[in-house]
């Protein structure tokens, strides 16, 4: 069974802020993916200070995540995105690099958290995804 992204009229529109209201998956394997920010594999952090390049790494990161464990964007149904002192601007910011990463077609379920910090000083964002391989 494919994954079925809806948004139900009864909701807001969320597909314009880059994610599903609802994410319906069938049977598979589930893949847990940690938080995952902008450093690089040998610990250098990409885009210091600026948010949309930290961003950028952090779903470059999720997608080495999923390939890892044999999964693709498509199969995501669940992201968290943790944003340090978020701000209203960067609701646009998320939506474009997030529709441009998983696709409008397959936007996951998504929750935008705002932090105080996150486990280094200079990380300002970090994705957690939850994808499922289609049996």
């Amino acid at each position: 069974m494919a994954h079925h992204r809806l948004y139900p009229p009864t909701l807001f529109d969320s597909g314009p802020f880059g994610f599903s209201q609802v994410v319906k998956a069938g049977a598979g394997e589930t893949v847990y993916c940690s938080g995952q920010t902008a450093w690089d594999k040998d610990g250098a952090l990409i885009g210091a200070g600026d948010f949309a390049a930290q961003l950028d790494e952090a779903l470059r990161n999720v997608g080495r995540a999923l390939a890892a464990a044999g999964a693709a964007t498509r199969d995501v149904v669940g992201i968290r995105i943790y944003v340090v002192d978020h701000k209203p601007d960067y609701l646009s910011i998320i939506g474009e690099a997030v529709t441009g990463f998983f696709g409008a077609d397959h936007l996951p379920a998504s929750t935008l958290i705002g932090v105080a910090r996150l486990a280094i000083p200079d990380f300002l964002v970090e994705i957690e995804a939850t994808a499922v391989i289609p049996a």
